[in-house]
């Protein structure tokens, strides 16, 4: 996504700071020579490299108008079997790995008094899969930062939006970029945990969705007038959401009549 994001950027005749971890990636070399292209190495996870790139990307600008908050890491497993490590493993990238970046490219933001922050959030913040519980809570934590975010922001110009993909065609589901826990327990097996960390591997190539027409979204949404807050991408995380959505009506309704009269002298 982050390649397909850079990739229509430059089409668009924008200027792209893309970055990639500890060496130049093939998606980046395949983005050729550009002279509106500044590559930089950049573990989210490690502070000092977050800033000396983000330095560099103002200092070759003049100036930064869209963050797009890409990065991400995923360790299958039931929560159970995730050990603290491996949870603070996942969280250290999707996460703090966030928060790093915002610390260093918010006071540029703010002395421009513009801006705006794309948040890569996920369908799972909507309905998580079971084995993907620990990658699901980290979107919505992404979900809780950005909302603040945006009502903090708003006195300085500057907008936030949580982009929430469905299932597309990137090396996410493949062995190669996901991490499964240490730890097995039986009892998962049988279940749908254990169905999926046979299976997730299977399901890489044959997502539904297109990479390059999120990038698409994301180069439109960056340029237009009104920006949400909120922003489904795909079939699957639109019926997801709305799921979502109908499930809390119900819920809330089904006890609004015990709930809603919580405050003192009132009667339950």
């Amino acid at each position: 996504m982050g390649f397909e994001i850079a990739k229509a950027a430059l089409l668009a005749g924008d200027y792209v700071a893309a970055t990639f971890r500890k060496k130049k990636s093939s998606s980046i070399q395949k983005l050729g020579d550009n002279p509106r292209l500044l590559e930089l190495m950049m573990d989210v996870t490690e502070q000092n490299e977050v800033k000396d790139a983000v330095d560099k990307a103002f200092e070759h600008f003049g100036r930064l108008d869209v963050v797009v908050n890409n990065a991400g890491y995923c360790i299958l497993a039931a929560i159970e079997e995730a050990s603290d490590l491996e949870v603070r493993k996942q969280y250290d990238t999707n996460v703090f790995g966030v928060m790093n970046v915002l610390r260093v490219v918010l006071p540029y933001l703010r002395q421009q008094r513009s801006g705006h922050i794309i948040n890569m959030s996920s369908l799972f913040a909507f309905d998580a899969v079971p084995g993907w519980g620990l990658y699901a809570s980290t979107k919505l934590a992404i979900e809780g930062i950005s909302m603040g975010l945006s009502k903090e922001l708003a006195p300085f110009g500057i907008k936030v939006t949580i982009i929430e993909p469905g299932f597309f065609t990137t090396g996410l589901t493949s062995k190669t970029s996901y991490e499964t826990a240490t730890k097995s327990i039986c009892d998962y097996k049988e279940t749908m945990v254990g169905y999926i960390k046979l299976e997730t591997d299977n399901y890489h190539g044959n997502e539904p969705g297109d990479p390059s027409k999120l990038a698409d979204i994301v180069i439109r949404l960056s340029k237009a007038d009104h920006i949400p807050l909120y922003l489904p991408i795909g079939a699957d995380s639109i019926a997801k959401y709305e799921a979502k959505a109908r499930q809390m009506a119900v819920d809330v309704d089904t006890w609004r009549i015990i709930t809603a009269h919580t405050n003192h002298g009132e009667q339950t």
